[in-house]
């Protein structure tokens, strides 16, 4: 898609320099030096790059699978459209100011031309590569190995009616029984797998990339086990229509070919959304580690002084799909604080060293994190990240709690901003996951400004527990 675009990109520059210099249709505007077509390279490498931002910002690199041709195009011209305003505005309406011959040399009528030769181009270009797909799968390539949650009737029917449709992309290759299933004399048409409460490591032993999904309308605690159970994992999940109303609000209907099916959360932010949040964190983070260097290293100093042991504190934790980072502290603990194991904080905890108050109270001890989200392992904003302990532990006691590695765990939360306190047992847990949960199912910028402007509130009063 990258090479398809960049075919596209570059001859709609050509088409457009032959049609505005040398067509002789509009009028060149007389400059010191004549207009050299090899500057065309340099050119087509920096317009390609301002569509590849562009492109990349409004989610047209990311992962569709068998996305629909008609909603591609769409997304392309909106895409298009805004971005060669954009385009005009910045870079060619100085081409244009002092011609004699203001109505032939119009930037609009030269901004219209530019559009429908970049529209052409691009969309042809992509038309070509997305049903080379299509006949790859028809043919058996790049299928994506699928399994089908349900009983053995609804899952034969469902496999076969899949197989209708190949440029849907499913192998299935065999099904998973929500429950314990009596073996019977018929024969089988899709191999058994196993049951649901075996479904990670089917997904893992397999290397499966969606669940497709048949449950009868009242297993509504079956599918939201499965919604747990996948929440830490990258594999796609697909239901049946007649399931939409248990999960109202966290599903997008999307007919695909005739056949209809539900993707379930197919995403959290919408790819602008997503690209203002990093890029969010990355200026914020390197202001903050840059402008306050000398004020953290009289922090660490005094980390140094006040306790023996290393400045900085670091731990392994799980992240986003349940990669693990090591995270960054200033030490407020003692060297020995959990040489019995992992243990939750509690209030006033013996653990933390007199200066360590100080700085949990203010905050501070926080403040090497925001290395963490340069990195990328963690944004501003999101569920705070744990340690794999507690994440293997909880999920056993919560089935839903995996759903929190589905984003960048985060330097503050909403839970941090409005309540505030150390986890000291799983009824705090509990508490903490449905403000995550909602935080997660309403991600936005605006969300996002709110809970940071209240954290700062928070480090200001010094409100954080000691």
């Amino acid at each position: 898609m990258l090479l398809s675009d960049f075919l596209a990109i570059n001859t709609a520059w050509v088409c457009f320099f032959w049609v505005r210099v040398e067509s002789g249709w509009f009028r060149v505007v007389e400059l010191n030096t004549k207009i050299d077509p090899s500057h065309l390279l340099t050119s087509s490498f920096f317009v390609y790059l301002l569509w590849g931002i562009g492109f990349t910002f409004f989610g047209l690199y990311r992962q569709w699978f068998v996305r629909p041709i008609f909603d591609e195009i769409v997304t392309i011209l909106k895409t298009l459209a805004l971005g060669t305003l954009l385009f005009l505005f910045f870079v060619l309406w100085g081409a244009f100011v002092g011609a004699e011959d203001e109505g032939v040399n119009d930037p609009r009528i030269l901004g219209f031309v530019y559009f429908i030769l970049l529209s052409f181009f691009t969309i042809t270009f992509r038309l070509i590569v997305r049903f080379s797909q299509q006949r790859l799968l028809e043919s058996g390539y790049g299928r994506r190995p699928s399994i089908i949650l349900g009983d053995r009737a609804n899952a034969e029917s469902l496999a076969a009616r899949v197989s209708h449709f190949p440029r849907l992309g499913y192998e299935v290759i065999g099904y998973v029984s929500p429950n314990g299933e009596v073996e019977t004399g018929e024969t089988r048409k899709l191999p058994r797998l196993g049951e649901l409460k075996n479904l990670e490591s089917i997904i893992a032993g397999n290397k499966i990339q969606e669940v497709l999904i048949t449950l009868k309308s009242g297993d509504h605690d079956a599918l939201l086990d499965v919604m747990g159970r996948t929440s830490g994992s990258n594999v796609g999940l697909k239901i049946m229509p007649d399931l939409y109303d248990i999960i109202s609000g966290q599903a997008r209907t999307r007919e695909i070919y005739g056949f209809p099916l539900i993707d379930i959360n197919p995403e959290l932010q919408r790819p602008w959304e997503e690209a203002t949040k990093r890029a969010m964190d990355i200026v914020a983070s390197s202001i903050i580690l840059v402008i306050g260097f000398p004020i953290w290293l009289l922090i660490a100093l005094g980390v140094r002084v006040s306790s023996k042991g290393p400045m900085i504190y670091r731990q392994e934790r799980v992240g986003r799909y349940g990669e693990p980072f090591n995270i960054y502290k200033f030490r407020s603990m003692r060297t020995d604080a959990e040489v019995e194991g992992p243990q939750w904080a509690t209030k006033n905890d013996p653990r933390v060293t007199g200066y360590g108050r100080f700085l949990r109270r203010s905050h501070l001890d926080e403040i090497p994190q925001f290395f963490n989200v340069l990195k990328g392992d963690m944004s501003l904003v999101g569920p705070r990240p744990e340690r794999a302990h507690f994440v293997q532990l909880l999920s056993k006691e919560i089935p839903y709690y995996p759903r929190r590695l589905r984003v960048r765990p985060g330097v503050t939360g909403l839970f941090q901003a409005m309540v505030y306190k150390y986890d000291e047992n799983i009824d705090d847990v509990r508490n903490k996951l449905k403000y995550d949960l909602m935080y997660i199912e309403s991600m936005s910028f605006r969300l996002d400004m709110k809970i940071l402007f209240r954290t700062v509130y928070n480090v200001l009063r010094a409100g954080g527990q000691a």
